[in-house]
């Protein structure tokens, strides 16, 4: 009777772990780990209901490198700044960035470097913020994104939104072909545009073939619980 009890118990912890492991194994793929760092641009802070201004060359924007031609910036943004009747709130966190800096609308941009495995797909995914109010701020908010210097992604947000910053998602997937990988995005907004928001910066690694580890079928894992099950349920039979 012991040994049937013992059998029991044993089938019992391996139909826990069975469980468990299933449950880690069909995990969201949102649980992988951002590769860049400050992707809402939340440090530095910056004074609340206002803006800092960052020039090409500083690397005061944690993470990030600023770019773009001498006599422009870019900007940190507060959620709670409001200018011209319009509000200009973060999308995640209390702060964004402001491609087009104070009035200095060119290609000025942010670069970032980050270790990638040749043959890995990687995720990149952005918001992207506009407004169509305040007469200044344009209708349109384009942002180009380069890999490594070569131009890649070019997305434009154009929804109307007249009182605050409309934010919309973008996302992307490339191969790795270097040990590291450089992602620049750049305002393309006209000189005449003072809005171009961008927020929830995010790159993910998939793995090998866009897969990583190999996840079984939902009908697998469905018959490797039974399975488990069927174990303790003749165990409790021959105890009886």
């Amino acid at each position: 009777m012991r040994e049937a009890v013992s059998a029991t118990a044993a089938c019992q912890k391996l139909l826990i772990a069975s469980v468990l492991c299933v449950a880690f194994l069909t995990a969201p793929a949102a649980v992988r780990a951002n590769l860049l760092t400050n992707g809402s641009f939340e440090t530095p802070s910056v004074p609340a209901g206002n803006f800092t201004l960052f020039s090409p060359g500083s690397v005061l924007i944690t993470g990030w490198t600023v770019t773009g031609p001498a006599g422009t910036d870019v900007a940190i943004v507060s959620t709670s700044f409001a200018q011209n009747g319009v509000s200009f709130q973060a999308f995640d966190g209390v702060q964004w960035v402001d491609l087009t800096g104070l009035n200095s609308n060119s290609t000025e941009g942010l670069s970032q470097a980050v270790a990638t495995t040749v043959g890995h797909i990687y995720q990149l995914s952005y918001m992207i913020g506009n407004t169509t109010g305040g007469m200044i701020f344009g209708s349109t908010s384009t942002v180009n994104v380069s890999l490594n210097g070569v131009p890649t992604f070019h997305d434009t947000n154009s929804n109307v939104s007249p009182s605050s910053l409309n934010w919309v998602p973008f996302s992307h997937t490339f191969t790795a072909n270097s040990a590291s990988t450089t992602l620049l995005f750049q305002n393309a907004d006209p000189s005449t545009d003072n809005s171009n928001g961008l927020d929830n910066v995010v790159l993910l690694d998939l793995g090998p073939g866009g897969g990583g580890s190999t996840i079984p079928e939902p009908s697998s894992l469905a018959l490797l619980v039974l399975g488990f099950a069927g174990l303790r349920l003749a165990s409790k039979r021959r105890g009886r």
